[in-house]
């Protein structure tokens, strides 16, 4: 029997809020994706925590979670299984010096809280364009800062439903990964981040300043995951590829962006076999001109 309608019931009776056929298109930054098969948005950590009991009791599977979907790249043929969204999870408190957030918490409505208190340390981190626990997933970085530089400690959901807290030295940040890259059924629900005390004004002045480049280099206008490749060492990705020319390369509606090469744009109707296409084209080249190899940064779902 199909999983589909027990697990409707079970969510309808605990007030979660679920879908079927979800299309993911309409919930990832690149807008591309077939329909998950199932979804639900628990709105607090217990909602999640009695989901993801069910789930494992009953076997179901498999499941991923996802924030604002803005560094994924869903399969054309969608996700044969539960889609836990937690943009739900939206608490953030702060403590003295230190900002605890959800899960559910954009990277932009954290450093505003931090430039509130007059908080330094996250302005880095403004204009990112995911949520805290996809920052902490993916130690997400900008202009020289990661959030492994502030994070104090990450709290997660195993697959069966209980609570564990990791201190900064336990999660194995580095760059663009962590220790839940290795663990896909765990769940981050919420993160600390100890901050120093600054100037609000000369806070908001870098958040502001920081924002302005990311709209003059980056190809905004477009949807994206952001920067399509990590950058290899000893070199630029972006730079690599606009050494071999590439700039402008296109498979369908997926093109590598004018503005920043590092980028691969949706320009309207791209799928998400169109941009898989272009990405391996650009490692190709890229290998083959210059001899380095490009690792995409962006995460595949149902792949």
């Amino acid at each position: 029997m199909s999983f589909l309608e027990p697990l409707t019931l079970f969510c309808q009776q605990h007030e979660i809020s679920c879908r079927k056929d979800t299309p993911m298109r309409d919930y990832t930054t690149f807008r591309v994706g077939g329909k998950a098969r199932f979804s639900a948005l628990p709105s607090s950590v217990e909602e999640l925590k009695v989901l993801l009991q069910y789930l494992h009791e009953h076997e179901i599977a498999p499941v991923w979670f996802v924030g604002r979907g803005s560094n994924l790249l869903v399969s054309d043929n969608g996700l044969d299984g539960v889609v836990v969204f937690t943009w739900g999870l939206s608490g953030l408190e702060t403590v003295g010096n230190t900002i605890i957030a959800d899960a559910g918490v954009g990277m932009n409505s954290l450093c505003r809280a931090a430039e509130a208190e007059s908080l330094t340390g996250l302005e880095f981190a403004f204009g990112i364009p995911g949520t805290v626990g996809g920052g902490v997933y993916m130690n997400a970085g900008a202009y020289g800062g990661e959030l492994r530089d502030v994070i104090l400690w990450a709290e997660y959901l195993d697959a069966e439903g209980n609570l564990h807290r990791l201190e900064r030295d336990e999660l194995a940040l580095s760059y663009r990964q962590s220790v839940f890259s290795a663990h896909p059924d765990w769940c981050i629900v919420r993160a600390a981040f100890g901050l120093k005390k600054g100037n609000r004004e000369a806070i908001g002045e870098r958040m502001v300043e920081l924002l302005g480049k990311r709209r003059e280099k980056q190809p905004l206008e477009y949807p994206s995951a952001g920067s399509t490749f990590k950058r290899p060492e000893g070199a630029f990705a972006g730079a690599l590829i606009e050494q071999c020319g590439l700039k402008g390369a296109r498979v369908g509606d997926a093109c590598v962006s004018e503005k920043h090469a590092g980028f691969i744009v949706n320009l309207g109707k791209a799928t998400c076999a169109d941009i898989e296409a272009l990405i391996a084209q650009v490692q190709q080249t890229v290998k083959r001109e210059t001899g380095f190899t490009l690792e995409p940064e962006v995460r595949k779902l149902g792949m």
